[in-house]
């Protein structure tokens, strides 16, 4: 039996259309007066888990305050039990509400809601949803904070600000978060674009950077405070994901990661740096296979969300099939990582023999997809 290996959904992948320039509505039944967050969690344990191997375990990932609230926490929980299934990640939705900063704001009335509506995140998360949490201390969920609502469109000194704001802010929520309990992992999500032009954290690096100076100037320990990793913003911004998930762990700050691609690096999607950001499945490829040997040498053994979108076009069954192709794409990929031969690998690359080093990389590749062909079911 292998050890268990965690995978979290987005609520936010199971709607019924974004309209503007796709169709809306493509999917009615992910309406939202017919699908509702609890919904979400009945679908995962119906139409998910059963499509994939005995090893994975399911977690979901949720929203303040559209997601999840104080009216339908308790029965989110409720839900959460019933299916044996984790509250894996929690994040405030502050992008929703607080467009000119949030807690990075100038503007000190917004700054001042925006720190407001992130402590009610953690409250109903340490309060109504804590019978959700996985009994395993390990597998507690991520409090992520995106970069989305970070972020600018003038190029002022007053950015300096902005940034300063932004530590004081997040020092001020970290304390908040151990006053409950300090049991949550906080991570922060780096994105160079989308809400605005800029963002103040627009890479793994910089969020890193944050870190220290927090930890530095406010004396807050770094204990369970990393990074979520995108791996489509990484390649949105033309950088290497690889060389970012080597960051997070020399620096112990993989905490949670978001699997997605932005389509380009398998050669036959469209998609890559300077796009917006397509969310689309995890891929079977050798960068993804370089990423989960290196997670599994560190020993990362935390959940592993899925921010995917189905495509414009797809209806429920196919939006399904999205979600469970990214989950068996990046166990595939640990499939072939794991039987990755790191000595043969190290030795071609010493002797510069990077053909051949090219070629077992290639055949890990191939690899993965036979074992991804092995265990994926369409459905009909």
């Amino acid at each position: 039996m292998s050890d268990p290996s965690l995978h979290s959904l987005c609520r936010w992948t199971f709607h019924e259309g974004t309209g503007r320039f796709v169709p809306s509505g493509v999917r009615p039944a992910w309406g939202p007066d017919q699908f509702d967050t609890v919904d979400f969690v009945r679908l995962v344990q119906d139409e998910v888990a059963p499509r994939l191997p005995e090893h994975v375990e399911l977690g979901v990932e949720l929203h303040y305050d559209n997601e999840y609230n104080e009216e339908n926490a308790a029965d989110i929980a409720d839900a959460l039990d019933a299916t044996g299934l984790s509250l894996a990640m929690v994040t405030p939705g502050a992008h929703l509400h607080y467009a000119y900063g949030g807690i990075a704001s100038l503007d000190p009335d917004e700054r001042e809601a925006a720190e407001a509506f992130s402590r009610r995140s953690v409250e109903l998360a340490y309060g109504p949803l804590r019978p959700g949490w996985n009994d395993d201390p390990a597998k507690a969920p991520s409090l992520v904070v995106w970069n989305g609502s970070f972020g600018y469109d003038l190029a002022t000194p007053e950015l300096r600000r902005m940034y300063q704001n932004l530590k004081e802010s997040l020092a001020t929520l970290c304390q908040f978060e151990a006053e409950q309990g300090g049991a949550l992992f906080i991570a922060l999500e780096p994105k160079p674009n989308e809400g605005h032009p800029a963002l103040l954290l627009p890479t793994v690096a910089s969020a890193i950077v944050m870190w220290y100076r927090i930890a530095d100037e406010f004396d807050v320990s770094l204990d369970r405070k990393g990074i979520n990793k995108e791996i489509g913003h990484s390649e949105m911004v033309g950088l290497d994901p690889v060389h970012d998930t080597i960051e997070e762990l020399d620096n112990g700050m993989m905490h949670h990661t978001h699997l997605n691609s932005q389509g380009y690096n398998d050669g036959i999607s469209m998609g890559g740096p300077g796009r917006f950001d397509i969310d689309q499945a995890a891929r079977i490829n050798g960068l993804n296979i370089a990423m989960a040997r290196l997670m599994q040498d560190a020993g990362f053994d935390r959940w592993k969300g899925h921010d995917v979108q189905a495509r414009p076009y797809d209806d429920t069954r196919q939006a399904l099939g999205r979600a469970v192709r990214s989950i068996l794409s990046w166990e595939a990929c640990e499939h072939a990582a794991r039987k990755l031969d790191a000595d043969l690998l190290h030795d071609f690359l010493a002797g510069r023999e990077t053909a051949q080093a090219e070629d077992l990389m290639r055949e890990a590749v191939v690899s993965a997809q036979h074992w991804f062909d092995d265990h994926f079911e369409p459905i009909a």
